[in-house]
């Protein structure tokens, strides 16, 4: 069965995209933490960080590359902004397809 994240992909739900290429798309959160909150999702299937293969870590350098765009985009170089992934249901992840949060746009606090 698909994930949201493929459907979006394969055109069968909407999503609001701010970025796409062959390997990666960028969507705009439905449930905003931050006023800038944007989904980094590869297009290859790969349910979580800990399954992705060492023929995949490419994948890794074209996620943080389209986060310092994204960064620029939403004017967020200067001021900062969080990347982060969740890994397994403790960590939050409630959709098994990778994926990474570019979150900023206000003072995010520190974490834990």
């Amino acid at each position: 069965m698909k994930t949201l994240f493929e459907k979006i992909i394969d055109g069968e739900l909407p999503a609001e995209k701010v970025y796409e290429d062959e390997k990666i798309i960028v969507i705009k959160d439905i449930a905003p933490k931050a006023p800038v909150h944007l989904l980094i999702i590869p297009k290859k299937v790969i349910p979580d960080i800990q399954t992705l293969k060492k023929e995949e870590f490419y994948l890794l350098g074209e996620i943080v590359r389209v986060a310092q765009e994204l960064a620029k985009k939403f004017d967020l170089e200067e001021s900062g902004y969080r990347l982060v992934v969740n890994q397994g249901p403790d960590a939050g992840q409630t959709i098994f397809h990778l994926h990474f949060h570019l979150l900023g746009g206000n003072p995010l606090g520190r974490m834990g």
